[in-house]
């Protein structure tokens, strides 16, 4: 099958900084939908037309791949609006409960970066922004995508999409 959108196409890849440092590798085929919300614009312009077997070694500037750092995005809140467990990695969806710094963007993932006796740091930037990117990437499979992965944008519940988060340092994205 000719990968197409919308399709689901299952890749192996390792994605690296610019400077060669290893962000993931992802040695088990995965599936992603290709058309939806599952992959960067770029990667499925290298994708499209292609077959089984296709291999490529992308170089992503930020742009192309989770954009440019935004320092604004980088605040600090009160300690005390925050849980006794919070620590660094832990992440909100949209500005914690309570926050009192003014026009946050609501629809930001905020990340804790540090946390301090008497407040706590959070980043709303994705953890890969302002980030070069080199992705070396091969098809495995290809079908074609059911309406429900059409309507929905993703393969179903997919755990992982270039989209996504990075895990915590020392870990994997899968």
């Amino acid at each position: 099958m000719i990968i197409s959108s919308p399709c689901v196409v299952s890749l192996t890849w390792r994605l690296e900084d610019a400077q060669g440092q290893l962000i993931d590798e992802l040695t088990e085929p995965m599936e992603f939908l290709l058309g939806g919300e599952d992959l960067l614009a770029k990667v499925e312009h290298a994708l499209i037309g292609q077959t089984v077997g296709f291999e490529a070694n992308l170089h992503l500037e930020p742009e192309h791949a989770f954009g440019d750092y935004h320092a604004e995005l980088v605040f600090f809140e009160a300690r005390d609006i925050f849980p006794d467990a919070v620590t660094e990695g832990m992440q909100f969806d949209g500005p914690p409960e309570g926050s009192t710094t003014p026009d946050l963007p609501k629809d930001a993932i905020y990340t804790v970066t540090e946390v301090y006796e008497t407040h706590v740091v959070l980043d709303g930037n994705h953890p890969l922004a302002g980030i070069s990117l080199n992705l070396t990437l091969q098809v495995c499979d290809v079908r074609p995508a059911t309406q429900e992965e059409t309507e929905q944008g993703s393969v179903a519940l997919s755990p992982l999409s270039l989209g996504g988060h990075v895990a915590p340092e020392g870990t994997t994205l899968h």
